[in-house]
């Protein structure tokens, strides 16, 4: 088949599973996001850790799983009992630790593990807080970041080769990302204030305009950076794709690299700016 035509099939299918598991309640975001985040971190461990350390990276592995669990539930089923819940956390965090100081193999590697946990188990774990409001579940608030991350992406692509290569071929990050253009930058942040526009106009979110399209451009921002960091720690490895769960597109590590820094940003600004 045609990469093109794999790659845009890919594509629509992952349009229609988040959508459809946003906007379907809470038990449909539960076990997609638990996959997500379960499948991100065993790329990344699977790159920076090959064969190696495997009891450990699984114990965090689970460690996410239950700290995306109880967030979950403390935020969107029993929501009176947070301090109980967080205490079983940190109690499960300090097993973990305990284990890897006790089965140390390599100081760097429990670092890896560590990490991934900090990069991707942290963020993903806390992702039940933005589809919880006053009224229950709501899958609109993270629908609309990911429009606002999906528009970035489109924008930053299109640009990129209209303009990138002659017009403006200035290369924002040449030695971590070649094909990264201050046009596609430009190009991005014009239809990120686009798919915004479009979602006040729709109706999907209903903050006050200023704010949603300074959340927008903060958000395409530090989606960049996220996908740079990405793209950094890729080449320490010397690999292309993070995996190959979506064909065409590599693994759902390339595809959440942005969201992992622009989701926690759109939310913080949201909720220092008092609008959730």
């Amino acid at each position: 088949m045609n990469t093109t035509v794999t790659r845009s099939i890919s594509g629509l299918v992952f349009l229609a599973v988040m959508i459809g598991s946003l906007l379907g309640g809470k038990f449909f975001f539960l076990p997609l996001f638990l996959f997500i985040q379960s499948q991100m971190l065993q790329e990344y461990y699977q790159i920076t850790l090959g064969d190696k350390n495997k009891p450990v990276r699984n114990l965090a592995i689970a460690f996410a799983i239950i700290a995306f669990g109880l967030v979950f539930a403390t935020t969107l089923v029993e929501p009176a009992l947070p301090v109980k819940y967080l205490g079983i956390v940190l109690l499960l965090l300090l097993a973990l630790l305990m284990y890897m100081v006790v089965h140390h193999k390599d100081f760097k590697d429990n670092a890896y593990v560590l990490a991934g946990l900090v990069y991707i188990g942290l963020p993903l774990s806390l992702s039940p807080f933005v589809v919880s409001t006053a009224n229950g579940y709501s899958g609109l608030v993270m629908l609309s970041f990911l429009v606002i991350i999906w528009s970035s992406d489109v924008g930053a692509y299109c640009f990129g080769m209209l303009l990138g290569q002659k017009v403006w071929p200035a290369k924002m990050c040449p030695e971590i990302s070649p094909k990264k253009s201050w046009a596609g930058f430009a190009g991005g942040w014009l239809t990120v204030l686009l798919g915004a526009c479009i979602l006040l106009w729709t109706g999907m979110i209903h903050f006050p305009v200023v704010h949603v399209l300074v959340m927008a451009s903060l958000m395409h921002v530090t989606g960049v950076f996220g996908d740079l960091f990405e793209s950094l720690w890729k080449r320490q490895f010397g690999v292309k794709d993070s995996g190959n769960i979506m064909p065409g597109h590599g693994g759902l590590l390339d595809r959440f690299d942005s969201a992992l820094f622009a989701i926690p940003t759109g939310y913080v600004y949201l909720l220092l700016n008092g609008l959730l």
